[in-house]
């Protein structure tokens, strides 16, 4: 499912889209998630991205069993996104539609050959090097999970929308900040929020 990508684009000038490209490729931060909400009608669309060590306290492939039952508990606690954003009581909000994935932490196949010639040694000495840095970049990459959620509620009263409380920090110790991008029919706007203050005005945006 692609809830925010259909809520989003329309409302989105390409210069916004450039950055939103350039920003999910940036490596991220540990403590910090990215939240999206889009308002069209009656439905209310979410996108969750949360590093790995955030919501289950590690970034590696999963190893052992315990780490297993960690990320399908994860997965499905993210399930049930009204535990950790919760609207008011008065806009009437149900879910409608989730998705949950993690990406990241496949592990990389060494496809480099080996050159034992020694007349060659010197050549190939600097594209070994430029090998090895590329293995190393392509486990770092690797290895840094992420959680994707998607959401879609659908609302009887969206103007009481005035807030979303999140528990979401409570659930999960090793998160610290939500950079929010909230966009609905009188534009967009771009807030934090943080753990020692886990509310999100949406006061105005209706």
């Amino acid at each position: 499912m692609k809830f925010i990508s259909l809520l989003f684009l329309p409302a989105l000038a390409p210069g916004v889209l450039l950055a939103e490209e350039i920003r999910q490729l940036e490596a991220h931060e540990h403590g910090v998630g990215h939240f999206d909400i889009a308002f069209e009608g009656r439905q209310i669309a979410m996108e969750l991205r949360a590093p790995g060590a955030d919501i289950v306290g590690f970034e590696y492939a999963a190893q052992t069993s315990q780490d297993r039952a960690k990320l399908e508990a994860a997965v499905a606690a993210l399930s049930r996104p009204l535990d950790f954003f919760a609207p008011p009581a008065a806009a009437g909000c149900n879910v409608v539609g989730v998705d949950v994935a993690l990406h990241g932490g496949e592990a990389h196949e060494d496809h480099g050959e080996t050159h034992a010639h020694d007349e060659h040694e010197e050549s190939h000495e600097h594209a070994a090097h430029d090998h090895d840095e590329d293995q190393k970049s392509d486990a770092h990459h690797a290895s840094h999970t992420e959680f994707h959620a998607e959401y879609l509620l659908e609302c009887t009263n969206v103007s009481a929308m005035t807030v979303i409380e999140f528990s979401y920090f409570e659930a999960f110790e090793n998160a610290e900040k939500l950079e929010v991008q909230v966009i609905s029919s009188k534009g967009a706007a771009a807030s934090e929020v943080l753990r020692e203050a886990p509310m999100l005005d949406l006061r105005g945006l209706f």
